[in-house]
């Protein structure tokens, strides 16, 4: 005879989504406020991300960084994300697992009209709620570049931008490099 097993007790329902999203679609999923969603860039996107890379590269070797889009995860919240372009320290990216936003030195997320919301609002309050540092929006939908510093629990206390596509935007310390939006 088969029984009813009771599951109601210590199951962890914030450890149990992020448990499922890690093997749902592979590598290319996300959680945004409890939706789970599957990442799929278009070429546009893509182009736009490696003219980021590409300005960037040299620094974060500099600097003993990787970039990249590894998992993001907001510990306490039903989010876990996939950003298109983070910078971390090259001994965090060793270890394989999901890292937190508080451990980036730049996160970078561009736009898709399916997303554009969500990057303009959910996720800037997020980045900045769990601590990182600088988070540069590539806003393809409004053809702009903002970028945001000083975060804190209620959002990012500087703003600069949003800047026209083709306006310089200044990357501070510990980038300390200018990069050019005219091709994004």
């Amino acid at each position: 005879m088969t029984t009813a097993h009771d599951y109601s007790q210590g199951i962890d329902p914030e450890h149990a989504l992020k448990y499922a999203i890690q093997r749902w679609h592979g590598d290319r999923s996300e959680i945004v406020e409890g939706i789970l969603t599957h990442v799929t860039p278009s070429w546009a996107h893509e182009r736009a991300a490696k003219l980021v890379r590409r300005q960037i590269e040299a620094r974060v070797d500099e600097l003993g960084c990787v970039e990249g889009s590894g998992n993001l995860d907001l510990p306490g919240s039903a989010n876990w994300y996939v950003p298109d372009i983070a910078v971390v320290p090259d001994e965090l990216a060793d270890g394989g697992g999901a890292l937190v936003p508080d451990q980036t030195l730049l996160v970078v997320e561009i736009t898709s009209e399916s997303n554009a919301d969500t990057d303009r609002v959910v996720k800037r309050k997020r980045y900045a709620e769990y601590g990182a540092p600088l988070y540069l929006l590539v806003d393809r939908m409004d053809k702009t570049a903002t970028l945001f510093s000083e975060p804190g629990r209620l959002g990012y206390g500087k703003v600069d931008g949003p800047h026209p596509f083709g306006t310089p935007v200044r990357l501070p310390e510990p980038f300390g490099i200018v990069l050019d939006t005219s091709g994004l």
